[in-house]
């Protein structure tokens, strides 16, 4: 089975809201995308100081296993837009970038 990195960079577009951003992104978004076939675990991060133009503040680095990325990375496209169509997307995430990372080896 093949193993693959996500690495996810977001911001909160209102810093007033930051506290809110990151308890629905930990107890709402990140069991949500869970939910995806092959997604397996998710560590977050924020930056240390403050982010520089076009970086994000936050990281989330989602572990995921699958015998087929390509579909396991659409898989998650689709996962995410029909939460967005229920309402489960805060307003106030700025996506920085989303990248998908094949793993090659591991020591």
């Amino acid at each position: 089975m093949a193993k693959a990195t996500v690495l996810v960079f977001t911001n909160c577009a209102d810093p007033t809201r930051e506290n809110e951003f990151n308890e629905w992104y930990d107890n709402t978004h990140v069991p949500d995308v869970l939910e995806t076939p092959g997604f397996k675990s998710c560590t977050r991060y924020e930056l240390i100081g403050d982010p520089g133009p076009g970086q994000g503040k936050f990281l989330a680095v989602y572990e995921v296993e699958s015998d087929d990325l390509p579909s396991t990375m659409a898989g998650l496209q689709q996962r995410v837009a029909e939460l967005a169509a229920q309402g489960r997307i805060i307003d106030s995430i700025r996506l920085v970038s989303f990248t998908p990372w094949r793993e090659l080896s591991r020591r």
